[in-house]
């Protein structure tokens, strides 16, 4: 079922993603080779904690961790360790925080030092696709003219994307109606509506769009271990458009 946010609950959604806002602000600042992502996590839980919010990952479906670190060939769901960033590494920082019951979402992919051509073509075409479905974001459009946007966009600029993971509606859980593909026809799928809050959250690969799952049951890697990004933010459908939460 969706449901529609009153300006009570929008108004707990903007804290909640400005606190998500400030965890990839720190992000941007403090990311560097060196840093496991056991520490990477430590300080999104610190920020998310210190602004009087709780992660809205921690053991969320039994997830271990407080935020998603995925690296490399890691799309989604990389639970943090003692792996070490090295020069050249691409990392993905999903981040949930939560305000009076109510959720932001936003993950945001990071070069680690010095980082190739192809990474520097990865992350650029990977979040303005995330624009690019944002652009449909407005009253009277369907999901699936989000979904359309960002399979071409990432498809004309050479990337993949995979098919199991998807955006989706936000709000008192994590995970709401509707669900918001990163791939399919436009035109169909529920109409979008003022007061609807939805994730919209674009992956892509430098290969081919296959994953699977490794043994942990959580990370979720690129068949052909090709490097791999994700851009997501939490949007509030306005009346003519939408405002992003998950931003400073």
């Amino acid at each position: 079922m969706i449901t529609i946010k009153n300006s009570r609950e929008i108004e707990l959604m903007r804290h909640a993603g400005h606190v998500v806002g400030l965890v990839h602000q720190k992000m941007a600042e403090v990311l560097k080779p060196g840093m496991t992502t056991q520490e990477v996590a430590d300080i999104c839980e610190k920020v998310i904690r210190d602004n009087g919010c709780t992660p809205s990952f921690l053991n969320l479906y039994g997830f271990p961790g407080a935020v998603c670190t995925s690296v490399n060939d890691v799309v989604v769901h990389g639970i943090p360790s003692d792996y070490v960033l090295q020069d050249g590494d691409v990392i993905s920082v999903d981040v949930g925080a939560c305000w009076k019951g109510y959720h932001g979402d936003s993950a945001w992919t990071y070069a680690v030092g010095n980082v190739s051509d192809d990474v520097k073509h990865l992350m650029e075409v990977t979040e303005a696709a995330l624009y690019a479905g944002l652009e449909q974001v407005k009253p009277g459009n369907r999901v699936s003219d989000i979904s359309h946007a960002v399979q071409v966009y990432l498809e004309s600029h050479g990337c993949t994307t995979p098919r199991d993971y998807t955006g989706h509606g936000i709000g008192t859980a994590v995970h709401e109606d509707p669900t918001v593909p990163n791939w399919g026809e436009p035109g169909r799928g529920p109409r979008l509506r003022k007061g609807m809050c939805i994730a919209v959250e674009p992956m892509a690969h430098l290969g081919g769009e296959e994953v699977y799952t490794l043994d942990d049951d959580w990370t979720v890697v690129t068949r052909d271990h090709s490097l791999a990004a994700h851009y997501e933010h939490t949007v509030a459908i306005t009346d003519s458009g939408y405002e992003i939460m998950t931003k400073v």
